[in-house]
């Protein structure tokens, strides 16, 4: 009797020990809403154009230096539709402007006279940008920008055209200098406001506006000495 006994209790004791190994096996893991859906890190390569001007330049086709950025970024989702991504980017800003436009006429000679510049101005820069996926393939981003100036030039032309009885003459001079390092604030801070999007699960395009906060030559007042850029640009996640 007491073997039996003892056998009908090994026998209850295993089957307990199953039955709570089942239920803890099917158990269901609870996960973080945060986690749901999350994608991996993705690093990728990116360039394109820019469009640059100072702050105390009116916005117009005269003022755009054109110029480029290219590097390399970081894309660390947060949840499913948010997500973290630090650039490093080499980056062209810089202005373009008419500097003074004249025309003169004597009633035998017509003269006009034109000047502009053009400054160049070669950052390493390094955006920190949030952004936030309101449909899957499309993003809106925003974060700060941090600027380190490496060189820069200074460009520009004078351009003299005297007409007489119906036959133009023209003659030009030109100046290139490098920009004084010393004038020049080496660290540039400004905010970025974006969008973006994924034309493959590789390809995208992205367009970005970046206003600069730090002044540009430290002996001017902020107001009128900040950088503006408008990007646009592929980019390609590994």
């Amino acid at each position: 009797m007491k073997k039996l006994f003892l056998g009908l209790a090994l026998t209850a004791g295993t089957l307990a020990f199953a039955q709570e190994t089942k239920t803890e096996e099917t158990k269901p893991v609870s996960v973080s809403p945060l986690k749901k859906d999350v994608q991996p890190v993705r690093f990728g390569i990116k360039a394109g154009g820019n469009s640059a001007y100072f702050s105390k330049q009116e916005f117009g086709m005269n003022s755009q230096k054109l110029g480029f950025h290219a590097g390399v970024f970081v894309n660390i989702p947060i949840s499913k539709q948010f997500s973290f991504q630090p650039e490093v980017l080499y980056n062209q800003m810089g202005a373009r402007d008419v500097i003074s436009s004249l025309e003169t006429d004597n009633g035998t000679t017509n003269v006009k006279t034109k000047l502009q510049d053009k400054v160049t101005m070669n950052y390493i820069s390094v955006p920190l940008m949030v952004q936030m996926r309101p449909i899957d393939k499309f993003y809106i981003e925003a974060g700060p920008e941090f600027s380190y100036f490496i060189n820069g030039k200074n460009k520009g032309e004078a351009t003299v055209a005297s007409t007489t009885a119906g036959v133009t003459t023209t003659t030009t001079q030109s100046h290139s200098e490098d920009i004084n390092k010393d004038q020049i604030n080496k660290f540039n801070f400004g905010l970025g406001l974006g969008l973006g999007y994924d034309i493959t699960n590789n390809i995208g395009i992205s367009a970005r506006y970046v206003n600069s906060l730090t002044k540009i030559d430290k002996s001017r007042p902020a107001a009128e000495n900040n950088n503006r850029v408008f990007q646009l640009g592929l980019n390609y996640k590994f």
